[in-house]
C-alpha cells in the first residue's frame, strides 16, 4: 500500500464521524424494521436485486432477477426469494448456512431511488413453498427465507452520476471481451472460447429456469 494512503487511513469511527457528520431528518426516519406498505410496493415492481451475504470464505454478492415481483412480501417481516437455475457455485447458499446475516439491494428499471434491506435468511424446500414459485411447470432448487431487520431506501444520487438507465450510456457487448475468451485466458487452458461463446446467450435464454 502507497504509504501515504496509509498514513491517512481512518481508522476510528470517531474520525469517520467528524469527517461525514451524523445522518438526521429523512436520512433516519425512512429506515423501519418492517416492509412498510410503501416499500412493499417498490419490491413488487423490482425485477432485480443483489443479494450480499458473508461467510467463512468472505463475502459474496450475487445477482438475482426475474419478473418484477419475483421476491414475494410474505408478511411486513418475511421475504421469500426463488433460488432460480444457475452456475451451481451456491456461494450465497453456503454463506447463509454458516452466517443468516443477509442484505438485499432492489433496483427498477428507469427509477433512481434503491431500496436496502438487511436480515436474517434460511434456505428452505418445503414443497408447497417451492410451488409458489413455480413457472411453466418448473421449480426453483430452494427458497431463500429472509426476516427482515431494517429497511430503508436509497435517495438516487448514485443511479444519476452513473447515468445507469440512460441509454446513450448502454455499452456495446462487443466492446468488451467475450465470455469465452475470458474464462480461457483466465484459467489457461485449452478451452475452445469461440465454441462457449457461439449461440451463448440463446442457450442461457433457453434454460432461465
Amino acid at each position: 500500500m502507497d504509504p501515504m494512503i496509509d498514513k491517512h487511513r481512518i481508522a476510528d469511527i470517531a474520525t469517520l464521524e467528524r469527517l461525514y457528520g451524523t445522518p438526521a431528518g429523512a436520512s433516519v426516519q425512512k429506515e423501519v424494521n418492517y416492509i412498510h406498505p410503501h416499500y412493499r410496493t417498490l419490491i413488487a415492481a423490482s425485477p432485480f436485486c443483489v443479494l450480499a451475504t458473508g461467510g467463512p470464505e468472505g463475502l459474496d454478492t450475487s445477482p438475482r432477477g426475474d419478473a418484477a415481483g419475483f421476491v414475494i412480501v410474505e408478511d411486513e417481516k418475511t421475504l421469500l426469494i426463488p433460488d432460480r437455475r444457475g452456475n451451481n457455485r451456491v456461494d450465497s447458499l453456503r454463506n447463509i448456512i454458516a452466517n443468516p446475516h443477509v442484505a438485499l439491494l432492489f433496483l427498477i428499471p428507469g427509477i433512481g431511488e434503491t431500496l436496502r434491506v438487511n436480515g436474517r435468511a434460511i434456505i428452505s424446500t418445503a414443497p408447497a413453498l417451492l410451488e409458489r414459485f413455480s413457472v411453466d411447470g418448473k421449480l426453483p432448487r430452494s427458497v431463500i427465507v429472509v426476516s427482515v431487520d431494517t429497511v430503508f431506501f436509497q435517495c438516487a444520487r448514485a443511479i444519476f452520476r452513473s447515468r445507469l438507465w440512460d441509454p446513450e450510456q448502454h455499452i456495446d457487448r462487443g466492446s468488451l471481451p467475450s465470455l469465452g475468451t475470458m474464462v480461457a485466458d483466465i484459467s489457461k487452458s485449452q478451452f475452445d472460447a469461440a465454441e462457449y461463446d457461439r449461440g451463448l446467450y440463446e442457450r442461457l435464454k433457453g434454460a432461465l429456469y
